[in-house]
């Protein structure tokens, strides 16, 4: 069974970290991750998949993002 975060991505940050949880709209909680990639051509998505793989240590290939492609609310599917 797949795991699905939900994320609020800050593109253009200063570092790329992985922040605290906060509760996001409709209730649902978030984890906050910023990434220093600007937010064009798919490269603030790209480093977000990036940076969850090394942190939670699985190949990129196990992350997908399945809603939120132009929005800074995103899911993130973990494939086992």
């Amino acid at each position: 069974m797949p795991t699905l975060l939900n994320i609020r991505l800050t593109p253009k940050a200063s570092a790329n970290k992985i922040g605290d949880k906060r509760m996001g709209p409709h209730g649902v909680e978030q984890l906050i991750v910023y990434v220093t990639a600007p937010p064009d051509k798919n490269k603030a998505n790209e480093a977000l998949l990036d940076l969850l793989s090394d942190h939670l240590n699985i190949p990129k290939s196990k992350l997908s993002l399945v809603r939120g492609q132009t929005d800074r609310n995103k899911v993130v599917r973990i494939l086992d």
